[in-house]
């Protein structure tokens, strides 16, 4: 099981920007997704989660600016970023709770894409 985000890149402060993250493989369902990020010098942290039924839950930094949604269907994630400032310039990863089967449940990260907001 492999997971794919692509959609960074360099935005003016203000702008928007869309990620997307795919699940590839031998999937069997995909429970919660998530986005989280990685500012230089700090921790990675957890910015939006979203559950296999819709429900969303968005760190403090994101609400009311960030969207996170997803597909069922394309296995895949999505996390609409608006308002953007330069202090959302980090690395964002997806991460997702896969099982391969009905029993086994793995969590997956993905490889991360770079988001750099100019001021």
């Amino acid at each position: 099981v492999q997971l794919q985000a692509s959609g960074g890149g360099l935005v003016q402060a203000g702008g928007s920007l869309t990620l997307s993250c795919a699940a590839s493989g031998d999937i069997f369902r995909i429970n919660s997704m998530r986005w989280y990020r990685q500012a230089p010098g700090k921790q990675r942290e957890l910015v939006a989660v979203i559950t296999r039924g819709g429900s969303t839950h968005y760190d403090d930094s994101a609400k009311g600016r960030f969207t996170i949604s997803r597909d069922n269907a394309k296995n895949s994630v999505y996390l609409l970023m608006g308002s953007l400032k330069p202090e959302d310039t980090a690395v964002y990863y997806c991460n997702a709770d896969i099982q391969v089967s009905a029993s086994y449940e793995y969590e997956y990260w993905g490889q991360g894409t770079l988001v750099t907001v100019s001021s």
